[in-house]
């Protein structure tokens, strides 16, 4: 039992460090976007408060095959994010759901952006890193069959948000100013399969924490429900359909057409 409190200590105590890197993360980012009034900045770093307190867990709590796995995929997600959302938005200025935050909660929103872009953002995504703080501990289980259908089911989810993603960026390119809809490739099955991808990232990485710590990590699974309520509910797929019917016309014959998350075929008919 003093063995087991010792390492519960121990996990507790990287815990909150990991906590304070994110915070620490959000703060730095904060300054920066003062002068640049661009809060959407905190999109650039959202991979990183997720990935950096992942490191931390694996450096300080130790990493057997499974948390080194779950971390090479934190890792690969968060670069390929970071770069994509960077690129993306270069050049740009401040995205429109922030600036609509912004207008929201003037006067005084280069303070209160403080705790409720940067700061906010900073928790939930050390909350998100989870289940490598669950995985990462001495008395884990070896590794079993769920942690190969985990890492496939994570493996999978990144490869189709990386796809996703791609084909997105190439029909902004080429879509010209006509009022066109992406409604090819992936986005032929599902109005956001790069959301749907990460959803199964995190979800791939929450089956591979219970298979190393069985019912004792479950509280780990706050993960995956975490983000796939932002991804559906908050940030994700409500906020950009909120008015996206009013701006692009044709787009209402997509939703009508096509799968909102989960990848399905389409109904027949409607416009093309």
């Amino acid at each position: 039992m003093d063995a087991i409190a010792a390492t519960s200590s121990i996990a507790g105590v990287v815990a909150a460090q990991g906590l304070l890197i994110a915070v620490a993360l959000g703060m730095a980012t904060w300054l920066v976007s003062l002068p640049l009034r661009d809060a959407s900045l905190a999109d650039r770093v959202w991979s990183a408060f997720i990935a950096l307190p992942a490191l931390l867990y694996a450096w300080r709590l130790g990493a057997d095959a499974r948390v080194i796995v779950m971390v090479a995929l934190i890792v690969l997600w968060a670069i390929r994010l970071g770069l994509y959302v960077t690129v993306r938005n270069w050049g740009h200025g401040e995205d429109r759901r922030y600036r609509d935050i912004r207008e929201r909660n003037q006067p005084g929103f280069a303070l209160k952006s403080l705790w409720l872009v940067f700061l906010l953002q900073a928790v939930l995504g050390w909350l998100v890193g989870w289940p490598v703080l669950a995985a990462a501990r001495p008395d884990a289980n070896p590794w079993s069959a769920w942690d190969s259908i985990g890492t496939a089911i994570a493996a999978i989810g990144l490869l189709m948000e990386t796809v996703a993603d791609a084909q997105l960026t190439r029909f902004r390119r080429t879509r010209g100013t006509g009022d066109l809809v992406l409604d090819t490739g992936l986005w032929r099955w599902s109005r956001h399969p790069n959301y749907f991808g990460e959803c199964c990232l995190w979800w791939g990485l929450g089956v591979m924490a219970l298979s190393g710590g069985g019912l004792s990590a479950a509280w780990a699974l706050a993960s995956p429900l975490l983000m796939t309520v932002l991804l559906l509910r908050v940030s994700g797929v409500t906020l950009l359909e909120k008015d996206i019917g009013e701006r692009r016309p044709a787009y209402r014959d997509y939703v009508a057409r096509t799968s909102a998350f989960i990848p399905w075929p389409p109904k027949r008919g409607g416009l093309r």
